[in-house]
């Protein structure tokens, strides 16, 4: 059996289409939303907020899947680490220091999971996929992660990363990051929007 995670970047998504169709069979790096965007300064405070809805009705993410030998639900966290083709993964509470995912769903195969998921876990049988763990980067109001490389990781708001970036709000019922006044990651299928600042 092997194992393999699909880190999402952030490019068009007209990339993600071909990388998707081209790339999620053999567990390589797949492109897609969500996206960064930047529109302003820097918001203060660290609250979570709703924004008016649209009337527009929010996708589901599967809640069921294949089989997958790590036994997870929806809402648990991990912690993802590993490479493409063999990948690791174990639960951790989330907000911890471990924990670098959250699974938003579970679907038999990783092309079957949201568009704007963060990540993908899944196994495989003789080359088939046999389920997979639909993941978003376990995002704290308050809290700093590093998302350069492969996996997201936790890490201290008063060091130094990467890419680091300190969560500021999370929008529930909108795909506008004008919301934000900072930077922000939108998940458009699902409605949020993640607003961040620069470490």
């Amino acid at each position: 059996m092997s194992r393999a995670l699909i880190p999402v970047r952030i490019v068009l998504p007209a990339l993600a289409i071909a990388a998707v169709t081209g790339l999620a069979a053999c567990g390589s790096t797949v492109s897609g939303t969500p996206r960064a965007a930047h529109s302003g300064p820097a918001a203060a405070g660290a609250t979570t907020t709703s924004a008016p809805t649209s009337g527009k009705a929010r996708p589901t993410t599967p809640t069921t899947g294949g089989s997958v030998d790590f036994r997870a639900e929806v809402g648990d966290c991990v912690t993802l680490g590993g490479t493409n083709q063999d990948a690791t993964i174990e639960k951790a509470g989330c907000g911890s220091p471990e924990s670098n995912y959250r699974v938003v769903g579970k679907a038999p195969t990783s092309d079957q999971c949201v568009s704007d998921a963060d990540s993908v876990y899944y196994e495989s049988r003789r080359g088939k996929e046999t389920g997979a763990l639909c993941l978003d980067r376990d995002w704290v109001v308050g809290g700093c992660m590093d998302i350069a490389g492969d996996d997201a990781k936790r890490v201290d708001c008063a060091g130094s990363a990467v890419e680091g970036v300190r969560v500021l709000r999370i929008l529930q019922n909108t795909d506008a990051i004008d919301a934000c006044h900072s930077d922000g990651f939108v998940y458009d299928q699902r409605r949020f929007v993640v607003c961040v600042q620069d470490m």
